[in-house]
């Protein structure tokens, strides 16, 4: 009996980052969508860090520290599941753009590719 482990083919999403435009097992299409989606996460990091620091104000509190690492995760978590929801709707439209323009710069085929065999 032959049993071949199951391997699960990573995601573009599960790929850091910094390894994700070198990686040839991912589509361009596919970099651009994960790179807009952590574009728009970082986006609404920054509007909802700005919006709290009115409501969550603690200076003076002993624990400001715990206040500011708690502010920060929980903006975090709730940044990277809107983004990731799809319901913001900025990374879509990035998305779209970026894939507009990376169709208009893509290389043309040589000329020997284009006659008839």
């Amino acid at each position: 009996m032959d049993t071949s482990p199951l391997t699960r083919r990573p995601s573009a999403a599960d790929i850091p980052l910094d390894r994700l435009a070198s990686n040839q097992n991912v589509s361009e299409a596919d970099k651009i969508g994960v790179v807009s989606q952590k574009f728009e996460a970082i986006l609404l990091r920054e509007f909802l860090s700005e919006a709290q620091k009115p409501l969550l104000d603690t200076k003076g509190s002993k624990n400001d520290t715990m206040h500011q690492i708690y502010r920060d995760m929980v903006t975090d978590n709730l940044s990277d599941a809107m983004s990731k929801s799809g319901s913001f709707g900025l990374a879509s439209t990035f998305q779209s753009q970026l894939l507009t323009r990376a169709a208009q710069t893509a290389p043309l085929p040589e000329a020997d590719d284009l006659t008839p065999e």
